[in-house]
């Protein structure tokens, strides 16, 4: 063969491999879908590429947060919304198959829009119909499916009983996924803690597309997926709750100052008190701007765990400079109280089942302090005339105290580590609602400086992507996340857990096929397999200058599972049985765990995935034939 003739077969190959673009992955990804009997029976309700009619509504029906929704936001490829654990299933291996970075939301209320936005190709996996929940009031126990919004997990859990409650967040619309693998936090975290923190058992997809509960993950990658963050370990189809017992009567009530009355002695004696209340007690601040006239409003949002007459005993007693009557009080049951916080459009159960945000989804920014030592009252003073700066228009500043149960659970007992220590978290937000980069910018710029101007004064482990990037999201990186940029926001944020959290990755997900701008990073050594507790032991080397950066501890395991011929097989894990099968033919074979109404059913399907060689393959191909030929 003639040099000519080599050459102009490398130009077209090459020019093929250019061309092989957007358009050439989404295709691939939906043929490999396709070949998935599950998903190929009902292809036109599960997956839609960006050429579909329906792909933008679906898009942005989640979204809230209009900044990640603009003409130069980059877009999903496909949208994939399954129906059962299959489908995920086929979705996790088909994206690995054509070098797709999968993002999953299940209520699209993460701050950074991380669940829905990537600098690399991607699909979106929005598990909005994967949402059943089954409330066990014998046992005290609720399966529910990560689709699930906090809502309708409240008015589940309300309509089956009035003494069961479960310490999730203010907001309706949250998605249980998120709030449980990010360690959120609502109005019982002094009275129960977090909902991560009564996490019973899981049902995840792996990145080999296996089932896996409890049981099969082991107790070390169970302890990182409550609150290591969301798309970093395996995709949790369901989550088991131990539901927390609560009086058939709680008891509301709220009481605004301006900044006429001198919110500030209100805000002294506030820090002094709220974390040495009660764990029954909760009193929240929520200061912002009010118009008409033009002030701060300084609310104080409160929950007591119990009867009106208890809690004005109490709040007399710890608080009287707030001046609360019985007028202002009001008792109901603790699902009702969600209905209160959340603002809702009704007063029914049903009323928090709703996935429409009360306000309009509009821009925002959010940032965040731990707080650790009262803040001085001229500091307070500073924060207040700093939010009413002109041309800002919704600031937000809420306090939330801690103290009671959250002093009480061990930092390391899940990943989230802000528990004893801490007087109260502070929550930064600033909305608006022009669409205009000169007003984006100026409230980006304000929430900015509120946040150095409290720098001094708060502990300074906040969670956005202004504290650090596993990779550069303007340019896409490799999408290979780094240990060492994960660690300027990781150690801030989970501190002393990080480096456990890291090792517990690098050994359940070597590849780092989850992952994200703030995923937990794999050093990349080792077998995917799970990790358990045992004497053997093996290591991951740490990037030069840490010396127990990627070091797995005697006690923790990686095993994987060999598969003969180049395809792979995966078993299905019900609870407790692992039905794991070899593969000797060429493609990949996934089998399904049918989904009952409590998320955990072991009825097997299976569906058939043939992975394809893409573009990359070729790439290689070229370079092969000129060592061989040239």
């Amino acid at each position: 063969m003639s040099l000519l003739l080599i050459l102009s077969l490398v130009f077209l190959l090459s020019w093929n491999v250019a061309a092989a673009g957007d358009d050439d992955q989404q295709k691939a990804f939906v043929q490999c879908l396709s070949n998935s009997t599950s998903v190929a029976s009902n292809i036109s309700n599960i997956v839609y590429p960006s050429d579909n009619p329906s792909f933008s509504s679906i898009l942005e029906f989640s979204i809230r947060n209009r900044r990640f929704d603009t003409p130069t936001t980059p877009k999903p490829l496909v949208i994939v919304t399954p129906r059962n654990v299959s489908h995920i299933q086929s979705a996790v291996l088909c994206a690995q198959s054509h070098n797709l970075q999968l993002r999953v939301r299940s209520g699209g209320h993460d701050y950074e829009g991380l669940s829905y936005v990537s600098p690399r190709p991607f699909v979106v996996l929005d598990l909005i119909q994967m949402s059943n929940i089954t409330v066990d009031v014998a046992n005290r126990t609720a399966w529910v499916q990560s689709g699930a919004t906090v809502g309708q997990v409240y008015a589940q859990v309300g309509k089956s009983s009035n003494t069961l409650a479960f310490p999730a967040s203010v907001c309706n619309t949250v998605g249980i996924g998120g709030i449980v693998s990010g360690g959120g936090y609502g109005t019982l975290l002094r009275y129960a803690g977090l909902a991560a923190d009564h996490v019973a058992d899981v049902q995840v997809v792996d990145a080999r597309g296996r089932v896996r509960d409890r049981a099969s993950l082991g107790e070390d990658v169970f302890w990182a997926i409550r609150g290591g963050g969301g798309n970093t370990f395996g995709i949790v189809v369901a989550w088991k709750f131990n539901l927390v017992t609560v009086p058939e009567t709680v008891t509301m009530f709220s009481v605004t100052k301006t900044l006429e009355q001198g919110p500030t002695k209100y805000l002294a004696k506030w820090q002094k008190i709220a974390d040495t209340l009660p764990n029954e007690l909760l009193i929240r601040i929520v200061m912002y701007k009010a118009v008409n006239p033009v002030t701060i409003a300084v609310v104080f949002n409160c929950l007591y765990v119990g009867s009106k007459d208890k809690a004005l005993s109490l709040i007399q007693e710890s608080f009287p400079e707030l001046g609360v009557t019985p007028e202002v009080m009001f008792e109901m049951t603790w699902a009702q109280s969600t209905i209160q916080f959340a603002g809702v459009n009704g007063t029914t159960l049903d009323s928090l089942e709703s996935r429409t945000p009360v306000k309009d989804v509009i821009y925002f920014k959010a940032k965040s302090d731990y707080v650790t030592k009262p803040i001085p009252d001229s500091a307070m003073d500073g924060l207040l005339k700093m939010m009413m700066q002109d041309g800002i228009e919704q600031p937000y500043v809420i306090f939330t105290p801690y103290g009671g149960k959250m002093a009480e659970i061990a930092s390391n007992s899940i990943p989230f580590p802000h528990r004893e220590g801490n007087l109260f978290k502070i929550q930064y937000l600033v909305y608006w609602k022009e669409d205009s980069e000169e007003v984006s910018n100026a409230h980006m710029k304000w929430i900015r400086d509120v946040y150095d101007y409290m720098g001094s004064y708060v502990s300074s482990n906040p969670r956005d992507l202004d504290i650090g990037e596993n990779m550069n999201s303007s340019t896409g990186g490799n999408g290979t996340t780094a240990y060492q940029q994960a660690k300027v926001w990781g150690v801030k944020y989970f501190k002393g857990n990080f480096e456990r959290l890291v090792k517990i990755k690098t050994a359940f997900d070597p590849t780092n096929f989850f992952s994200n701008e703030q995923s937990i990073p794999s050093l990349g050594a080792g077998k995917e397999g799970q990790t358990t507790s045992s004497n053997s032991s093996s290591s991951a080397s740490a990037p030069s200058g840490d010396s127990d950066g990627g070091n797995n501890a005697g006690n923790e395991t990686q095993s994987g599972d060999n598969n003969a011929g180049n395809g792979t097989q995966s078993g299905d894990v019900g609870q407790g049985d692992n039905n794991t099968n070899n593969n000797n033919n060429n493609g990949t074979q996934i089998g399904g765990v049918g989904q009952g109404d409590n998320g955990n059913s072991t009825t097997q399907t299976s569906a058939s995935v043939v992975v394809r060689y893409g573009p990359r393959s070729y790439y290689y191909l070229v370079l092969l034939f000129l060592v061989l030929f040239i």
